[in-house]
């Protein structure tokens, strides 16, 4: 189906999922999940699929082996789609938060992008530039970033702020009700950054 957007009821169920987090109010409330949540980002991701590859729809439960919050669901919806980089679009009660580009990238990942920036002048001013587009545009990039300098570099490195990035990922807020062109448009905005990845990191090879 064609996505048309996100409506208040989605917000209205997730603000409700927030105070009444249990399996007995979702599995009450599964049908209104179904048709303001995860039906339009299926419709989302379809379309997101055709232009950035293979993603999905994240699950609703959480993780809760090794957390102290058992609360049984997530607060917020995802989707992501790509390859090496690519898009994601996360929504919750109050906003989505929409962007893409390599978000944790694995330890052989992070080594290539720390590489290139060091050593290859064009990774460094690309990199640069698409960064301080996006910030001009709205978006943050993802954070948090090293303090310091990462191992084997000086501190005093001319792209230090950029050796000091732990994922290669920017975001923008915009509103619950925000329409499907401006989900596209803020898409179409990292996509600089998607191919920077694609260019000069590449796949994982390895975890973490």
């Amino acid at each position: 189906m064609t996505f048309t957007g996100f409506t208040a009821q989605a917000s209205n169920f997730l603000t409700a999922l927030a105070a009444d987090n249990s399996r007995e109010f979702f599995e009450a409330h599964r049908g209104e999940y179904v048709t303001t949540i995860r039906q339009p980002l299926e419709d989302l991701l379809g379309e997101a699929e055709a232009r950035y590859g293979p993603g999905r729809v994240m699950r609703p439960n959480r993780d809760v082996r090794f957390s102290a919050d058992k609360s049984p669901y997530k607060t917020n919806a995802s989707i992501w789609a790509g390859t090496v980089g690519g898009i994601y679009l996360s929504l919750s009660a109050s906003h989505i938060d929409v962007g893409g580009g390599i978000y944790d990238p694995s330890r052989d990942q992070l080594d290539r992008a720390r590489t290139a920036i060091d050593s290859h002048p064009l990774a460094a001013s690309e990199l640069s530039t698409v960064l301080d587009a996006l910030t001009r545009d709205g978006f943050e990039v993802a954070g948090p970033v090293l303090t310091t300098a990462p191992r084997g570099y000086p501190r005093e490195h001319e792209h230090i702020e950029l050796l000091r990035l732990k994922h290669y990922a920017a975001l923008k807020s915009v509103p619950i009700t925000a329409s499907p062109d401006v989900i596209r448009s803020s898409w179409e905005a990292v996509q600089p950054l998607i191919d920077w990845g694609n260019t000069f990191v590449g796949a994982a090879r390895s975890w973490p």
